[in-house]
């Protein structure tokens, strides 16, 4: 596709709210004692930024990806579209692995700044750091073949910050929904070049680019809720689980009933290539729930539903002791998570012990939401293990 199809120049009211999303604080939650960071994404791009000019490592440009840059581009208020990650892209030029290996320290060094006054850093490797502020790390590098990592900062609320920096990616999207890419460069010229609040009549151009190919495309399927896509045996493991999640937020497919079906049969054989086994497809599955919903239980239920249908119908490529394994993995996890709608909905409507004792005013630990909520694996369960039930959600049933 030419650029004149694949690219277009964001108007006003979508810079603004591009603009009011990279000056955004957001909270990067550690583990254990470590201490909650509030990064602005403005001065956290700017940072790794200089550190990738540091080491001598060429920048290409920056972009949005994922749903912020859906948001900014689609009719929000009419199709209530929302983000639930900020998705960072640093297209650079790696000459070695071992550039690629430097790219998550130079992460781990720019969250140091953030760190509070008090804290002792000599006492702080990297490798803690690690551990306690990044939720998922993917390193991925073929000589002839794709050469990139992901790094992704944690978020109890699903709210992640993730950095991916790109050498090479053969596959830059799933569906033509997810295909938007906003490139910041100007933008961020724009902030180190000028004190000058950004108004109707001075603001900078900036591109926007659907990896899809056709841009006016991408952004009807966008607005009309059309899940469409091109070559899917290329989707990863990991697109049956997005198609999954449009079809919970309401997108329908865009393709014929027999092509909805091929799409499906690829998707699920595609996944269970990627994880072959119970323990890999839990973990992988665990982490699209933590990621991508937050607390908003509702509609886990609804995605988990979905997923356990198009499971059912479409998956061919499983032994038959192997499909049963793979439907018991979800429906067990929906079933946790029913649990926790209905805790929720008798919180509600009174019809739970209260939170806080009437008499002293003292608050109840057992019943304490954040038990469920902050804690994720609340659903969780090992599935080498027998099934078990949470004691404290029995009650429900």
């Amino acid at each position: 596709m030419s650029p004149q199809l694949s690219q277009e120049t964001l108007t006003y009211e979508q810079i603004q709210k591009l603009n009011n999303a990279y000056q955004m604080a957001v909270e990067v939650h550690g583990k254990g004692n470590f201490p909650t960071l509030k990064v602005q994404m403005q001065d956290l791009v700017q940072k790794v930024y200089g550190k990738l000019q540091e080491n001598d490592i060429a920048i290409v440009d920056v972009r949005v990806n994922g749903s912020l840059a859906s948001y900014i581009v689609g009719d929000s208020e009419q199709n209530h579209l929302s983000y639930n990650d900020i998705d960072l892209i640093f297209s650079v030029n790696l000459k070695t692995d071992e550039q690629l290996l430097k790219l998550k320290d130079l992460v781990i060094q720019c969250l140091l700044t953030y760190l509070p006054k008090e804290a002792n850093l000599d006492r702080l490797s990297f490798a803690a750091l690690t551990d306690a502020y990044v939720s998922k790390l993917v390193k991925v590098w073929s000589p002839t073949g794709d050469k990139w990592t992901l790094v992704t900062l944690s978020n109890n609320d699903g709210m992640n910050l993730e950095l991916k920096f790109v050498d090479t990616m053969k596959r830059k999207y799933q569906f033509s929904v997810d295909s938007f890419q906003i490139i910041l460069d100007s933008l961020m010229q724009f902030h180190q070049l000028s004190s000058a609040e950004m108004s109707e009549d001075f603001y900078p151009t900036v591109t926007v680019e659907s990896v899809y190919g056709d841009y006016k495309e991408a952004l009807y399927h966008l607005n009309k809720k059309l899940i469409c896509t091109r070559s899917p045996q290329e989707i990863r493991g990991g697109g049956l689980l997005k198609y999954c999640d449009l079809l919970a937020r309401g997108y329908t497919p865009e393709c014929t009933v027999s092509h909805v079906e091929t799409l499906e049969r690829l998707m699920c054989s595609r996944f269970f290539i990627d994880y072959s086994d119970t323990q890999s497809q839990y973990q992988k599955l665990d982490s699209y729930l933590i990621n991508h919903f937050g607390r908003d239980f509702p509609l886990m239920l609804l995605y988990l539903k979905k997923l356990l249908v198009v499971v059912n119908t479409s998956t061919v490529c499983l032994m038959g002791h192997e499909r049963r394994q793979a439907l018991d993995l979800i429906s067990q996890m929906a079933y946790h998570v029913e649990c926790e709608v209905e805790r929720q909905r008798a919180v509600e409507s009174d019809h739970f012990y209260m939170t806080y004792s009437q008499q002293n005013n003292k608050f109840n630990p057992f019943y304490d939401s954040y038990n469920y909520v902050h804690h994720h694996h609340y659903y969780s369960f090992h599935p080498t293990h027998a099934f078990y039930i949470n004691p404290c959600l029995q009650h429900v049933y």
